[in-house]
């Protein structure tokens, strides 16, 4: 297989969702104050400027540091198997290569911040409030979307993945 021939080609799509990312956070930090409400888009979803020091749902955030230097190097980790992975993966197989470079753009995204600011900047907030309820889904961002995206694809084409395919794979 050719260097053309393999998965790398989509990291573009990588490449495109970290600047997404990045002009995003980079947006909301100039428009929004750290730890405020700035715009009401709908009764269920707000614009919000949050820093996450910890990794999903705020995961290890208390945790004194020490969980930034593990979140940066599985981020690190990750990034340089799942590239392993588009290499070795023909560009025919779209889907698969498509969903790899969901997950390593936004690992990328969040690991950017981790590194120059210590923190992840989150900006999107779904809730549900009435007088009696309240529940907020923890904030995120454009990089964590294309991780959940890139992961959830993954899932389903190794649930509904042909038959033919897999002996594509073999070859």
């Amino acid at each position: 297989m050719k260097q053309g021939e393999t998965g790398l080609v989509y990291l573009w799509v990588s490449v495109i969702i970290v600047i997404l990312d990045q002009i995003s956070k980079y947006i909301i930090g100039t428009l929004i104050d750290v730890n405020t409400v700035g715009y009401k888009i709908t009764p269920f979803f707000s614009l919000v400027h949050v820093w996450n020091e910890g990794a999903a749902f705020s995961l290890l955030a208390d945790s004194g540091g020490w969980q930034q230097v593990f979140f940066i190097t599985v981020a690190i980790v990750i990034c340089i198997i799942l590239t392993i992975f588009l290499k070795k993966s023909p560009r025919a197989h779209k889907w698969n290569n498509f969903a790899i470079a969901l997950v390593i753009g936004g690992a990328v995204g969040n690991l950017i911040d981790r590194v120059f600011f210590e923190h992840v900047v989150d900006f999107l907030l779904f809730y549900v409030r009435t007088e009696t309820f309240s529940y907020y889904y923890p904030a995120f961002n454009v990089a964590d979307i294309c991780v959940c995206m890139g992961a959830a694809l993954l899932i389903l084409i190794s649930l509904f993945k042909k038959d033919e395919e897999h002996a594509d794979d073999e070859k």
